[in-house]
């Protein structure tokens, strides 16, 4: 039996040592073995200096207070400087690992705050960080938003025509945008 986390991340249920294998469409990426265990039982703090992607993702898993939230995640950001992964690969990261740690906006500007007071070679990289996926949040929210009110314009009856008109698109792409 086996349990299938999101990313394609694969965790057999065995008391043997594990491998924990990440994939992506066009090749593997990494693989790493861990033992199986509770996580909710591990010390996060014991693990932030593993530069390993799969420590970084199975942060979010492990033991931790409300108040250490904000501290997890500059520390996980850090992990994510460190391993210098691509793109695509510190998405996948963080995706999972924002999957079980959610900050409010009050935390996360918060996180920011203690981010820009950090003294370390890492304190740029990890505000690029923060800022590129704030900055991809916006954008997909306003794509959301977009798709929101082209439905809304074909509900009241609006051609696709001028829809298309009025956003400057083509109707096959507001025919696409709106069945996304």
């Amino acid at each position: 039996m086996s349990f299938r986390l999101p990313f394609s991340a694969t965790i057999p249920s065995t008391t043997n040592p594990l491998r924990l294998r990440f994939n992506f469409r066009l090749a593997t990426s990494f693989t790493s073995a861990f033992s199986p265990s509770n996580y909710a039982n591990k010390i996060w703090r014991n693990y932030i200096r593993i530069d390993n992607p799969i420590a970084a993702a199975l942060l979010s898993k492990m033991g931790y207070t409300e108040s250490e939230r904000i501290e997890l995640k500059k520390q996980f950001l850090r992990m994510l400087v460190r391993l210098e992964l691509d793109e695509a690969k510190q998405r996948l990261l963080m995706g999972f690992f924002e999957t079980y740690v959610k900050l409010s906006d009050e935390e996360e500007q918060r996180l920011r705050n203690e981010v820009n007071q950090m003294e370390t070679k890492e304190k740029e990289q990890v505000l690029e960080l923060l800022i590129s996926y704030e900055q991809k949040g916006k954008r997909e929210g306003a794509k959301q938003k977009e798709r929101e009110m082209m439905r809304k314009m074909i509900a009241k009856g609006m051609s696709i025509a001028d829809i298309a008109h009025i956003f400057d698109l083509t109707e096959e792409e507001v025919h696409k945008r709106v069945n996304d």
